[in-house]
């Protein structure tokens, strides 16, 4: 049976061990490796225009005569942009000062394929250079998380393992209950394999450790919504209450690729975005783990700026992010983008680099240093 096969065997529940080229590592965990963070991918690409709107640039309505928001559908949170009004779920964190929006952040020299560009913010590279492994997998080669904990990160809503690819302790799950039965099928076969099957068995040793963990049963009071975003925030709180500790949450909402027929695509995935997160506030509360929890969103890029025929915006740049948690330092983050100020393919310029957004998590949330995990320095962004 050979290694392939055998995670194939294990289904929606798959733990990925660390890789050879990765097992050594720094000696002893530092820094605050306790805190978790959550990453909630919004996948194809967010328009970040009627998202965190700028409704008081004429520019906007001129750029989208069809699509740009009107009074009604939006909230103002100050006297120069609003939030979309599908996104009332956050305003309690907003209010509290337990939200940061980060405007304008992409990164120099743009790729506007989604498939590169969402590997330049998975593997935190330059939009030229082309590096094996995520982000966070580096970190974790570097600075392990405690050896006592379940895995360094679980992955809900994609097979894409993002960030953590390359040779993160990585589980990738749909059902925590589903991967605790089939980890006990996998360890009733231990008994019947030798040879290669032994050594795959003993290599896999932590898709067990990791199942007893997640099958403890331990069930949460708060209700999700009923959509899939909803369903993912249930399953990744069900699995953190389980776990004996795990560094990284990546939950994925993917859809955000609207060509064509934007308005009720975005505003749907929006309204599952804000009520999943508040859902997740919630659990997180009552887990007793808001305040030790960064959750921050991202997206390969955002829309271009001027509306198509087709009822719908093509791939852009820049685009405004969340920043939620119990240690926050809320509010706006960033420049309200200019729209006079375009650049010669009609798409604004970036303001935050999304790489001193990593090197903020990484100082300021894990007080780990950031210029080897990253490859140089970054200005931080002051949001925790």
């Amino acid at each position: 049976m050979k290694r392939r096969e055998f995670l194939s065997a294990l289904g929606a529940g798959t733990l990925v061990s660390l890789s050879p080229t990765l097992a050594m590592a720094a000696a002893a965990p530092v820094g605050r490796m306790d805190r978790l963070l959550i990453l909630v991918e919004l996948k194809g690409g967010n328009d970040g225009l009627n998202t965190i709107i700028p409704f008081s640039d004429d520019a906007y309505y001129a750029l989208r005569p069809q699509l740009a928001v009107r009074a009604d559908g939006m909230i103002k949170l100050d006297g120069k942009v609003a939030i979309n009004k599908v996104l009332n779920p956050l305003m309690p964190m907003w209010s509290a000062g337990q939200m940061a929006i980060l405007q304008g952040v992409g990164y120099p020299q743009a790729n506007l394929s989604h498939f590169r560009s969402i590997e330049i913010w998975d593997t935190a590279s330059k939009s030229d250079e082309y590096l094996p492994v995520g982000w966070l997998t580096r970190l974790f080669a570097a600075y392990p998380v405690p050896p006592q904990f379940t895995a360094d990160a679980i992955v809900i809503g994609s097979a894409d393992l993002g960030p953590v690819a390359g040779g993160a302790r990585a589980i990738e799950l749909d059902n925590p209950g589903q991967f605790s039965h089939q980890a006990r099928l996998v360890q009733a076969m231990s008994s019947r394999g030798g040879g290669a099957l032994a050594h795959i068995l003993k290599v896999e040793d932590d898709v067990v450790r990791a199942a007893q963990s997640l099958g403890n049963g331990k069930t949460l009071k708060t209700e999700f919504p009923d959509h899939g975003f909803g369903h993912t925030c249930k399953t990744a709180c069900e699995t953190l209450a389980n776990a004996n500790g795990i560094a990284v949450a990546r939950l994925t909402l993917t859809g955000f690729d609207t060509h064509q027929n934007q308005a009720g695509t975005q505003a749907n995935l929006l309204t599952q975005l804000g009520e999943g997160l508040a859902a997740l506030k919630t659990a997180l509360v009552e887990m007793g783990r808001w305040d030790d929890t960064l959750i921050l969103t991202y997206s390969e890029f955002g829309r271009r700026p001027k509306e198509n025929e087709s009822g719908g915006t093509d791939h852009g740049t820049v685009a405004p992010h969340f920043v939620l948690g119990g240690k926050v330092r809320g509010g706006l983050y960033g420049n309200t983008p200019s729209l006079a100020v375009l650049d010669e393919s009609g798409n604004l310029p970036y303001q935050i680099d999304f790489r001193g957004v990593y090197a903020s998590v990484l100082e300021r949330w894990w007080n780990l240093p950031s210029q080897t995990v990253l490859g140089g320095k970054f200005a931080l962004t002051q949001f925790v």
